[in-house]
């Protein structure tokens, strides 16, 4: 309830554009390659610079929307390093400038990635469905319902000016209560994995204002965040990147928070007699486990994304302590170690949680009954059938002289 009121409170009115700049205000639309000629290049290289191999192409497109839809045009592409390679046949997007001559209107700007990416969301919808049936639909449900908030709610509030921080804190508490209330229903479960979630993640969001303060990262390094400037001004560059940890680490922390309260709840069900103590040890021991392998796994999706800059730094042949310190790199290793300590933080404040909530409602009679609890009959109890005596072996004299004739 309290994720609701604070969504209310902060929901973004109409956000304009107080700048007056987009840099994505630009029209696009569908086309094929339909032809590829060989041109030669406009401009002779400079004399001193290295010599690149680059190869000049007029492409033939058919337009499939927009204003020109159904006819051809044509577009100047030039093909080197990094290029897209573009050929006949492809599919891509153009952008469309009215007031450039005939030859120069389209431009190439992306590929079409419609296609390819509904079959594969296809296919994970379906291994979802396939493997998790019932409570995989309620995890595709709680998956679109934090896309929404994303989109519907973090976004715009973003760029109306309003404390990132403190909107990815409330996005996140109520993108926690939506994926793990339609996921994992309504239950004494997910109330424990609840709480613990938004217990690690505040401690996750204090961590990260300290260090990004303490390092000085300014979260300029990102040439998108320009753009976003130039967008809206209002917009704080630092606090958007404290956002991004604390959203970031939101979908890790809820996995490890769901498992420790599982295994507290089965534990407790294997053993209902296990002390306090016991229980906390034998979940924390599972909970070591997770952590192992969950903490690698962030700290390399952290690394996957900032392989290109490692790369881009060894080439200059930068001291390692000087590529580990720039902020680029810096940023990335503080955001990994801020969402990890978060993530390891997570198992002991859940598990200790789990385990108060086991034993209060043990002590007052809920679900787990104890051990000696059994349907015992009402009355005397009945009389015990004598238990048969075993069979005596055979002797020769319980044969009959017929029987005895081999």
């Amino acid at each position: 309830m309290l994720s609701v009121v604070l969504v209310v409170v902060f929901w973004p009115g109409e956000v304009e554009n107080a700048v007056g700049y987009d840099p994505f205000a630009t029209d696009l639309y569908d086309a094929e390659v339909t032809g590829a000629v060989e041109a030669p290049c406009q401009g002779v290289p400079v004399e001193g610079q290295i010599e690149i191999e680059t190869r000049c192409l007029t492409l033939e497109l058919t337009l499939q929307s927009g204003p020109d839809e159904g006819e051809t045009a044509s577009l100047n592409y030039v093909e080197g390093p990094g290029s897209a390679g573009l050929q006949e046949g492809d599919q891509i997007v153009v952008g469309l400038s009215p007031d450039a001559p005939p030859e120069f209107r389209y431009y190439f700007a992306d590929f079409q990635r419609t296609s390819p990416m509904l079959v594969l969301l296809i296919f994970f919808i379906a291994a979802v469905l396939l493997l998790g049936r019932f409570g995989g639909l309620r995890a595709l449900l709680g998956a679109g319902a934090s896309l929404v908030v994303i989109v519907v709610f973090l976004v715009p509030a973003l760029l109306e000016g309003t404390s990132p921080v403190v909107v990815a804190l409330v996005g996140a508490g109520l993108i926690a209560v939506l994926a793990l209330y339609l996921t994992h229903g309504v239950n004494h479960r997910t109330n424990v994995a609840f709480l613990g979630t938004i217990a690690s993640l505040a401690l996750t969001a204090l961590l990260a204002a300290i260090f990004v303060a303490a390092t000085h990262l300014t979260g300029l390094v990102d040439e998108t965040v320009s753009f976003v400037q130039l967008g809206s001004a209002e917009i704080d560059v630092t606090g958007l990147l404290l956002a991004g940890i604390v959203i970031g680490a939101l979908g890790v922390i809820d996995d490890v928070t769901v498992t420790q309260v599982s295994a507290v709840w089965e534990l407790h069900a294997t053993d209902p007699n296990a002390s306090a103590r016991q229980l906390y040890q034998s979940a924390i021991t599972i909970g070591r486990d997770h952590i192992a392998s969950t903490v690698n796994t962030l700290v390399l999706a952290y690394v996957g994304a900032s392989l290109p800059l490692l790369l881009l730094f060894q080439q200059g042949r930068q001291p390692l302590d000087r590529i580990l310190t720039g902020e680029a790199i810096a940023t990335e290793i503080v955001r990994a170690l801020v969402g990890s300590i978060g993530l390891i933080a997570s198992v002991p404040i859940t598990t200790a949680l789990a385990v108060a909530v086991v034993g209060a409602r043990r002590g007052e009679g809920g679900d787990d009954p104890p051990a000696e609890a059994v349907d015992a009959p009402i009355g005397p109890a009945p009389t015990p059938e004598p238990e048969p005596e075993p069979p005596k072996p055979a002797a020769w004299d319980d044969f009959g002289p017929e029987e005895r004739d081999f």
